[in-house]
């Protein structure tokens, strides 16, 4: 059973799932889509905005949405009410979406760091493609004892967090470490 928070439908990214988020990412990205359309001072972002997330509590008959199809409501309504420009300058933006280290890990299988650090660069990747810029990494704990084929936490498994968390630095996301999670942005990524 999925639990929807506030009503609110579950945002599909990619292959990625994302329930319980902020909805401020819409309202930014209608702000930076006025800021391209050379109308900075657009009055009516947050009535758009207000709107959009009416819909997405209480109209939308979809328990899962797909992000375009967001997109798609957002250009649709800035038309309607005759600002085509923005509604033609609006990019897809996406909420924060949460990765489990974890299933990178047992992906790239016991001992093989290469390849789980190869897994979340493609991830990465995919991400900023679909217009996300922030990401938390979950399950940090259990991906490096799988990483490192042990059952409890040693010296090593210390090592292998710091170099992950400077993998994620050097990949210039700009880590944070919020307790059982590592937050990043995906702005100025190498990948």
């Amino acid at each position: 059973m999925i639990c929807i928070a506030g009503n609110m439908p579950i945002i599909e990214v990619g292959h990625y799932q994302v329930s319980d988020y902020d909805t401020h990412w819409i309202r930014k990205a209608i702000q930076n889509a006025a800021e391209r359309a050379n109308q900075p001072q657009f009055l009516f972002v947050d009535d758009v905005y207000d709107g959009i997330v009416y819909y997405l509590e209480n109209k939308c008959p979809l328990r899962l949405l797909q992000l375009d199809a967001l997109y798609d409501r957002i250009r649709h309504t800035l038309k309607r009410i005759g600002f085509e420009t923005i509604a033609n300058a609006l990019k897809v933006e996406s909420p924060a979406v949460t990765i489990s280290l974890e299933r990178a890990a047992v992906e790239a299988g016991n001992g093989y760091e290469l390849a789980f650090y190869q897994i979340l660069k493609k991830e990465m990747a995919e991400l900023k493609d679909l217009g996300a810029e922030e990401v938390f990494f979950s399950h940090i704990r259990d991906s490096i004892l799988i990483l490192r084929q042990d059952k409890t936490w040693s010296d090593s498994c210390d090592q292998l967090e710091k170099d992950i968390l400077l993998w994620f630095k050097k990949a210039g996301t700009q880590p944070q470490q919020q307790g059982y999670r590592i937050r990043c942005s995906l702005k100025k990524i190498k990948v």
